[in-house]
């Protein structure tokens, strides 16, 4: 019932503000209560506990979240949508609503992120997140993103992203969330996530070489790690036989790039360096 309710809600003020969600903006409402709860209650929220929220859409979230924890930030993209978020939420004293990109706006401090954001913005918004501190976050990602963040080595979804989230982070997947529980409903099912950022687990002595390693390895997934490392050298001016000679005596040279857990991206990039 409390679904319709939601439901119905988003339908009723999108006519009664003639707002049309947004593609470009990745405008796809959670109308679903019990999600919105489960999403709540993984968070494990406090009093003490001041919340991030990326993409507020109709505060239906937002409403949730204030009333749980100390403070909630809500970030919102669509002036349209901050306008009537201004009205809607402005008797909740603990609600800092900014209007703004979340790739870009400067964000005070929070220790927790709960949300459902855009799925277009997933990759560099993670990226954004891990590089502040926080305690951990619950986020509804599209399902097959999702399952490229805590992909084992070796499967058809293990990769770039796999390996860079788990050197900042724990990941942990917790609950199928279908498309029908998103007016409109998006193309695609979805998956609740929980991050927990954590020291690296093992040691890099340049992580701008770790991760430009990484990437350019991922990009030839299937080939030799002798034979990307060639690739990958050739691009930093290491020449034809020396290139080859030094990507010959690596310790995994034989081994497939989708074969190297990300502790042996880490043992590979040191290796390199000292030969370097």
């Amino acid at each position: 019932m409390e679904r319709i309710n939601l439901l119905q809600r988003a339908k009723h003020l999108l006519r009664l503000y003639g707002f049309f969600p947004k593609k470009r903006l990745g405008q796809n409402f959670t109308v679903n209560s019990d999600i919105l709860q489960r999403l709540v209650s993984y968070a494990s929220l406090t009093k003490d506990d001041v919340v991030l929220e990326v993409g507020a859409g109709f505060g239906f979230l937002t409403q949730l979240l204030s009333s749980e924890c100390k403070k909630v930030i809500a970030v919102e993209v669509d002036p349209q949508l901050v306008s009537f978020l201004r009205k809607q939420l402005h008797s909740l004293q603990n609600v800092d609503l900014i209007e703004g990109d979340i790739l870009k706006v400067s964000l005070p401090p929070f220790n927790k992120v709960v949300s459902a954001p855009p799925y277009s913005i997933s990759s560099p918004l993670l990226f954004r997140l891990l590089e502040r501190n926080f305690d951990s976050a619950v986020l509804i990602l599209q399902k097959e993103f999702a399952e490229r963040l805590a992909a084992s080595v070796g499967s058809k979804d293990y990769g770039r992203l796999t390996v860079t989230i788990y050197y900042r982070a724990d990941v942990e997947l917790l609950d199928y969330v279908p498309r029908t529980m998103f007016y409109p409903s998006p193309d695609v099912d979805s998956m609740m996530v929980r991050l927990k950022p954590r020291a690296p687990p093992f040691q890099v002595d340049d992580e701008t070489i770790f991760f430009e390693l990484v990437r350019a390895l991922f990009t030839q997934r299937n080939k030799k790690v002798r034979n990307a490392l060639i690739f990958f050298l050739r691009k930093r001016e290491i020449t034809g036989k020396e290139a080859v000679e030094l990507a010959d005596s690596t310790v995994y040279s034989a081994k497939r790039v989708r074969e190297l857990a990300p502790e042996d991206f880490g043992i590979l990039t040191n290796e390199l360096l000292q030969k370097l």
